[in-house]
């Protein structure tokens, strides 16, 4: 088993260069992405390419191992969420160097059992991109879980507020996202949502002011409202 899992692995590794680009590797830098292990490859070609390889846990591990940037995320795309542990989805954030490796990933560690542990876990920590993971989270939950009521995300507001504090770029855009996204879920989280940006602006710091700032902006906006309003 363990000798088709390494043939598996050096295939999909040699197919992964053949998709690579030096054209988008260039553009990786700008968009503010760590290329130090990337090859350079479209996400779209790595979603078809995981839909044609399936869902495999080791497979998801062996990939995850070769600290190769787009094999990582190709790990969280056909990674199975319910065998995932604790102390694996630790393990993966904190090895998260770039913003779009933690955005991917949440994607199957929002479908976890424990993800509010996560979040609240995440939300305190010192590394730019694990506390980047909780807010991720939340946008993942507002985006696609259905069944999550609106208390959970209230509780979500005040994580958020607590932390609009944090400066650092990747930290303070996705405390912005999150505040926008739940926003955007349904008419009474929109305007939780701009009260909640209308105390932190109050904080005075500037990147408090910058996240309250923007999503004012867009969360007072009439087509987003409207868009907001149809999902009555």
């Amino acid at each position: 088993m363990n000798e088709n899992i390494n043939i598996a692995v050096n295939q999909i590794i040699e197919d992964l260069r053949e998709m690579s680009s030096s054209k988008h590797f260039d553009q990786l830098s700008r968009f503010g992405i760590n290329t130090s292990t990337a090859f350079g490859i479209r996400v779209p070609l790595l979603r078809a390419y995981a839909k044609k390889i399936g869902r495999s846990h080791e497979l998801a591990l062996r990939l995850w191992d070769t600290n190769i940037h787009e094999a990582r995320i190709l790990a969280s795309m056909i990674e199975e969420s319910d065998l995932l542990t604790v102390q694996q989805v630790d393990r993966w954030v904190n090895d998260f160097n770039s913003w779009d490796l933690c955005d991917t990933t949440c994607d199957v560690l929002g479908r976890t059992p424990f993800v509010l542990n996560l979040i609240e876990n995440y939300s305190t920590q010192k590394e730019e991109f694990v506390k980047r993971t909780a807010f991720a989270l939340m946008c993942e939950l507002a985006f696609h879980d259905k069944k999550t009521q609106n208390v959970q995300f209230i509780e979500f507001f005040k994580i958020i507020e607590r932390e609009a504090w944090d400066e650092r770029n990747f930290v303070r855009k996705a405390v912005n996202w999150a505040l926008r996204q739940i926003g955007k879920r349904n008419e009474f989280l929109r305007l939780q949502a701009i009260e909640t940006a209308q105390r932190i602006l109050l904080q005075g710091s500037k990147s408090a002011r910058w996240i309250a700032k923007d999503a004012l902006r867009e969360l007072t906006d009439e087509k987003v409202i409207k868009r907001v309003n149809k999902k009555k």
